[in-house]
């Protein structure tokens, strides 16, 4: 595409040559003839003043002499917007694989394609020009969106549904019992496990991530919803809308995510917690069961606002100068006891 093209993509102005003819985007640093990047900061640009790319998206009012340049409000969002424009998802050419396994009750739309090995149980719908790659399993009565694309094994149990535009990355698995048990004097009795997960529009979830059926009702994930690889959502959770959510992160039964919160990676979630709108969970967090979190930054294991955080690990980073204060202090006490019983005597 040309330049001028890619400016009108994402509402900016062409500094330069507006007919050069960009191939891809590239970093920086690597970035070569036919290749476009972006400057963000600053500290950005000696090594933009050094770059070969063809063009080069900057802020508003940063000029860089003999440069052709798209100005923009937001370089990395415009970096991502051309970067989907020069690199379009795949789209492949529908078919059904002759290895694929489907149901005679299935509803496959016509532009779908159906990879290797892949099992599509009865009264299942596919959506238009949805992708589902080699050892995809859709249970019974699964309903997949149009658009969706679902990376090598993915599992989808019976009753799950995902709308439109989600992606699930290889391994993901949505609809497993979750994890729920009574306890008796024999042991453990497991507790109907018969409600469903709900994924709405837009929601993209990391490989190797699983999300659990509700045991009553629903499990769900909002629309616009990021998770990250290796995440769990234990049953009847409900996240909210454009929540992110890093790797590792472990998501008891019955927890509330509001809109657009952030958790970090290596967060830990008791069950019947609440994070409200507005809230930031910093990586390696721990929050204890029915804790609500409200809106800020919060960190550290029991989870506390960032400031007083900030201020226990001061403390913390202290403790060995602090003990020899104190062993100092013991053995000066220990002088003047002496020097008191001396004196008395």
């Amino acid at each position: 595409m040309r330049v001028q093209e890619l400016a009108e993509i994402v509402d900016g102005r062409v500094v330069g040559d507006g007919g050069t003819r960009i191939e891809r985007i590239a970093d920086l640093d690597h970035a070569r003839e036919g290749e476009i990047a972006y400057v963000d900061n600053e500290k950005m640009f000696a090594a933009a003043a050094e770059s070969k790319a063809s063009c080069l998206i900057v802020r508003d009012g940063v000029e860089l002499l003999d440069r052709t340049l798209i100005a923009v409000a937001n370089p990395k969002l415009a970096f991502a917007l051309v970067g989907a424009a020069l690199h379009p998802s795949v789209r492949r050419e529908p078919t059904i694989h002759p290895t694929a396994v489907v149901a005679e009750t299935a509803d496959i739309a016509l532009t779908a394609y159906v990879g290797p090995n892949v099992c599509i149980g009865e009264h299942t719908h596919v959506g238009a020009y949805t992708r589902l790659e080699a050892g995809v399993v859709l249970g019974s009565n699964v309903t997949v969106g149009d658009d969706c694309v679902l990376h090598p094994n993915v599992v989808l149990y019976d009753g799950v549904s995902i709308g439109s535009r989600v992606i699930l990355h290889a391994g993901v698995c949505l609809g497993a019992d979750g994890f729920g048990y009574v306890r008796h004097d024999l042991g453990y009795t497991k507790f109907p496990q018969v409600g469903t997960v709900v994924i709405e529009d837009e929601v993209e979830i990391g490989a190797h991530s699983c999300v659990d059926r509700a045991a009553l009702g629903r499990t769900r994930i909002g629309r616009g919803t990021k998770l990250d690889n290796m995440v769990h959502v234990g049953h009847n959770c409900d996240i909210g809308e454009r929540v992110v959510i890093a790797a590792q992160t472990g998501i008891s039964g019955s927890v509330v995510i509001e809109d657009d919160a952030v958790i970090g990676g290596q967060v830990g979630f008791g069950d019947h917690t609440r994070v409200q709108k507005g809230a930031v969970i910093g990586s390696k967090a721990g929050i204890l069961p029915g804790k609500i979190v409200r809106p800020g930054v919060w960190w550290g294991i029991p989870i506390q606002p960032l400031d007083q955080y900030k201020r226990m690990n001061a403390h913390m980073n202290r403790l060995p100068e602090m003990r020899e204060h104190l062993k100092r202090l013991e053995a000066e006490i220990e002088k003047l006891k002496r020097q008191s019983t001396d004196y008395t005597e």
